[in-house]
């Protein structure tokens, strides 16, 4: 059973204050820690939180070993009602800058929200004024974050964490759906034309086409979900990636066979046409644009391939 706030003793809230205090502190050393590679200006923002926090836990624990000696009653936030609960770090990870300040966010305002109860509680004159201090203490920390990023976050340090946000964004984003609109263009041309000019009906193309793209969609959405959960690479959630790149492989396989909803045979397998050679422009476009591939060499790479697929179905469909 959880403890009602209002049925706390002063023992047991100041020993409650010393461990939120203490969870605080080495939640935003894992916050720097997580963001020290990519974002150092942040993580040292956190650093200087982590040793403001523990300046509040020492006072904490000098008024409370005056008051009622040693011994800590074992007592947390956990288990007391109305406390906001919280997903452990490492559930966060890989921790995502936006992420992180706004948790401190939250966790500021909920210790500014603490302090002020529980001094209106306090009967003990010293235990309240520092109860009170403590919450214009946490009800002040957003502006000293401000000042803290005033003080690291230099336009070189902005520029830098810029650069390291791109460089997240293409782990975690862009090559997983590439990867995903890589395959789904091209390896269900096969299965899709093949099935295509061995039946010459549009309606037996199409239902082949939506069986590839779907099935490739959610075996590639798998395999790269299931392939790194992102803790060591830095590639984000794995179910974010596997989501993206299974949208991407099934996109990529549709495009060219929605046109067989056209019951023209011909013309359906015109239009389809048009749609691979779109979308391995695209392609082309995106691995230029966001992995520094010479456009003319990523074209050539990408419509060799499209085409040695299309020309496997072809023969097979035809024979």
């Amino acid at each position: 059973m959880l403890k009602r706030f209002k049925d706390l003793s002063e023992k047991e809230i100041l020993a409650v204050a010393i461990s939120n205090e203490e969870e605080d502190g080495r939640i935003y050393g894992e916050f720097a820690d997580a963001l020290r590679d990519s974002y150092p200006a942040t993580a040292q923002i956190f650093e200087e939180m982590r040793v403001e926090e523990a300046g509040h836990r020492d006072r904490l624990l000098a008024l409370f070993r005056q008051r009622f000696g040693d011994h800590i009653p074992p007592i947390r936030r956990e288990d007391v009602r109305g406390f906001l609960s919280r997903r452990p770090v490492w559930m966060m990870r890989p921790l995502g800058v936006k992420v992180a300040r706004r948790q401190a966010e939250i966790m500021e305002m909920e210790a500014s929200r603490f302090y002020s109860r529980a001094a209106s509680l306090a009967t003990d004159a010293p235990t309240r004024e520092l109860l009170n201090m403590l919450a214009d203490e946490e009800r002040k920390h957003t502006r000293a974050a401000g000042e803290y990023e005033e003080k690291h976050l230099t336009e070189k340090a902005k520029s830098d964490e810029s650069e390291s946000h791109k460089r997240l964004f293409m782990l975690q984003f862009v090559q997983p759906g590439l990867a995903g609109l890589m395959d789904g263009s091209v390896s269900t041309l096969a299965p899709l034309f093949a099935a295509a000019f061995a039946s010459h009906k549009s309606w037996e193309a199409f239902l082949v086409g939506m069986a590839a793209s779907l099935g490739a969609g959610i075996s590639m959405g798998f395999a790269e979900s299931l392939s790194d959960d992102g803790s060591l690479t830095g590639r984000g959630s794995p179910w974010i990636r596997g989501t993206v790149t299974g949208a991407m492989t099934t996109a990529g396989g549709l495009g060219h066979t929605l046109p067989f909803l056209i019951t023209d045979f011909h013309v359906a397998v015109g239009v389809a046409i048009a749609v691979v050679m779109v979308e391995l422009g695209v392609i082309s476009f995106i691995r230029h644009r966001y992995m520094d591939t010479p456009f003319l060499q990523a074209a050539f790479q990408v419509i060799v391939g499209g085409l040695l697929v299309f020309i496997t179905g072809w023969l097979i469909g035809s024979s």
